[in-house]
């Protein structure tokens, strides 16, 4: 079964073998995890006791959440979200991306063959209006979510409408992507960088929300990193993904397709190219070459938009507060990484980071569950982290007892 499911990841979504199988494993870590977290919460809060008085804080279900799930994790994300409600004793309606209800389905299918009652969960496929429509609907108290910006910022604005009649406030968990940059200092191990910084940006042709998508380096080592990287993008396998040992496949469609180029060609007309890596990119399938510009104007706008795609920048910067200042001046702060040895300097720049996942001396994409709970701040997202010991509590409401135990008398 898990090979099936992650074939159908590979079919349908174009992920390469290896991100669908770990699609697949961390779709059942999300089980695991949701499920031990629901027996917890299910024990209640902690409150003061004094003599005389019983204070208990239970949580009870919200009702309806809305699952609207992303197609670049059609197993892991949508599966982590449903299972979430689920778990807290919702009932929870799943639409899936348009461009993955396969995998959708056959999360649905396995929920209900493990023993989820029918009426507990529905699927609702189809295009944006349908995702639209559900997060409106008055029945519905909790809208999870995970995709682009501006979805997220008209799902917030929707669910903030009450109508008249209205008995509850609709609660939003969006996780809405960023612009993930890469600090390399000076005293930086490039052993560690290059291959982390090129698997970050070029993994499953850099459509995570996680990938790096900016490097700040130091202008001590610039020349030899962009070498570096310049030799490692040259051997990335580009290809389709059913085949193994491929890096690199095709984007997701063909609107994705242009839009990515046109980032591409326009940083390469205003920067100078560094790595384009055609080899394998063919007008049979949605490709796009692994491509890495230096030589950005300020102002560009593949600086600050997200491009979710394969397309890395690369910055000289003068010392790591010069870094901090660049991606302080995002309005995303999703992911970053940083590359030193200096401790000071690592503890540093963990101050002074807005990211909501930061990585050190490794790469910033694969986020585990229960290790690295993950989501951003900022405009990347809303909600704490999924994968983490307070998500579940998006779920649910506190209810507060409070009994005077001092009773005058007994009923007979």
């Amino acid at each position: 079964m898990r090979h099936e499911v992650a074939a159908l990841a590979v079919r349908e979504a174009g992920k390469p073998w290896g991100e669908a199988d770990a699609d697949v494993c961390e779709a059942i870590d999300f089980l695991e995890y949701y499920a031990r977290g629901a027996v917890a919460l299910d024990r209640g809060g902690s409150l003061f006791l004094v003599p005389g008085e019983r204070n208990e804080l239970r949580y009870r279900a919200r009702g309806v959440v809305a699952v609207i799930a992303p197609w670049n994790f059609p197993l892991a994300i949508p599966l982590g979200m449903v299972a979430a409600g689920l778990a807290t004793g919702n009932a929870v309606v799943l639409k899936p991306a348009e461009q993955a209800p396969g995998c959708a389905a056959m999360v649905v299918e396995a929920l209900r063959a493990g023993g989820v009652p029918g009426e507990a969960i529905g699927f609702l496929p189809g295009e944006g209006d349908i995702g639209a429509a559900l997060v409106r609907h008055p029945g519905v108290h909790t809208i999870a979510f995970t995709g682009s910006g501006p979805v997220g910022l008209d799902i917030i604005r929707a669910a903030a409408e009450t109508p008249p009649g209205a008995r509850h406030l609709k609660r939003v968990v969006a996780e809405m992507g960023g612009k993930n940059c890469v600090i390399v200092d000076g005293d930086a191990d490039l052993d560690d960088a290059v291959p982390g910084i090129v698997q970050s940006a070029f993994a499953y042709a850099g459509q995570k929300c996680s990938a790096a998508s900016r490097v700040l380096v130091h202008e001590q080592v610039a020349d030899t990193l962009l070498e570096r990287i310049a030799g490692a993008v040259d051997t990335l396998q580009v290809g389709a993904p059913e085949r193994f040992g491929i890096d690199v496949g095709p984007v997701i469609e063909a609107a994705a397709r242009e839009r990515i180029r046109g980032y591409a060609e326009n940083a390469r007309r205003a920067g100078t190219l560094v790595a384009c890596r055609e080899e394998g990119v063919t007008e049979a399938g949605w490709f796009c070459p692994p491509t890495v510009v230096t030589g950005l104007p300020a102002d560009a706008p593949v600086l600050r938009e997200e491009v979710f795609g394969p397309l890395l920048t690369i910055e000289r910067i003068a010392s790591v507060d010069e870094g901090c200042d660049r991606v302080d001046a995002l309005p995303f702060a999703l992911t970053g990484g940083l590359y030193a040895r200096n401790p000071r300097t690592v503890e540093h720049v963990v101050n002074r980071s807005p990211v909501g996942n930061l990585y050190v001396n490794r790469s910033i994409t694969g986020a585990m569950v229960g290790r690295q709970p993950f989501g951003g701040n900022r405009l990347s997202g809303t909600g704490t982290k999924a994968g983490g010991p307070d998500y579940l509590l998006h779920f649910v409401e506190p209810h507060v007892l409070t009994e005077n135990t001092v009773r005058h008398g007994l009923v007979i």
